[in-house]
């Protein structure tokens, strides 16, 4: 998992309430047993203008003008701005997989469902939430200008706005530790390999008869 520390991108505006995982990235795209590949998937239903299916070459699809992410003055955005209650629905940890594989690296929204919420954490995408009236506030900005930045500063929990302006966000210090860390569940284990590996060796030691396989 990338370490997560300090970011500055370019900002998409998700404007719609109650996003649930199910059009962050549609069930046909579960079917993978890999967890890689769900990028070009995001938002499927949404960015695209014919039916979408696994395997298939995204530049034979039609593209949704529409929508904002196909826009050109969002091409590259690495900070997603949404509305309330983001990845409501199912539980499913292919959506903060799509979002952090298309390229975004923190999402901002006043609330977001728990499920999901958590998901990002253990996937190295960070979830920032910000009063309403300020979420409101950086859409209108968005909206207002081309181009528009932000930067966000785990280590000192702001959101920084290109006028200086610093907007504070609560973060639970393990996830923080975690984020600031690259340490994913596994990760976070591989950190006392070397005592498993003494742990294990002094136990077979013990009982020996634990290395044999029962056939």
């Amino acid at each position: 998992m990338n370490p997560f520390r300090i970011h500055k991108g370019l900002v998409a505006p998700m404007d719609r309430e109650n996003v649930d995982t199910d059009a962050i990235i549609p069930k046909q795209f579960l079917k993978s047993i890999k967890k890689s590949g769900f990028g070009p998937n995001l938002f499927d239903a949404w960015r695209y203008l014919d039916a979408g299916e696994p395997g298939q070459d995204p530049a034979s699809r039609r593209p949704n003008p529409d929508f904002v992410l196909n826009q050109a003055r969002y091409k590259g955005a690495s900070v997603l701005l949404a509305r309330q209650n983001f990845g409501c629905g199912s539980s499913r940890e292919h959506a903060p997989w799509a979002l952090d594989q298309y390229g975004f690296r923190a999402i901002i929204a006043p609330s977001y469902a728990d499920i999901f919420f958590n998901n990002c954490f253990k996937n190295g995408l960070l979830p920032i939430v910000l009063p309403e009236q300020q979420v409101s506030t950086l859409f209108d900005e968005v909206a207002a200008f081309i181009g528009y930045e932000l930067t966000v500063d785990l280590e000192r929990q702001v959101v920084i706005k290109a006028d200086g302006t610093a907007l504070p966000f609560e973060v639970q210090p393990f996830r923080k530790f975690c984020l600031l860390g690259g340490f994913d569940d596994i990760g976070l284990t591989l950190r006392h390999a070397e005592k498993i590996r003494t742990f294990e060796a002094e136990r077979l030691l013990q009982k020996p008869w634990l290395a044999h396989t029962v056939v």
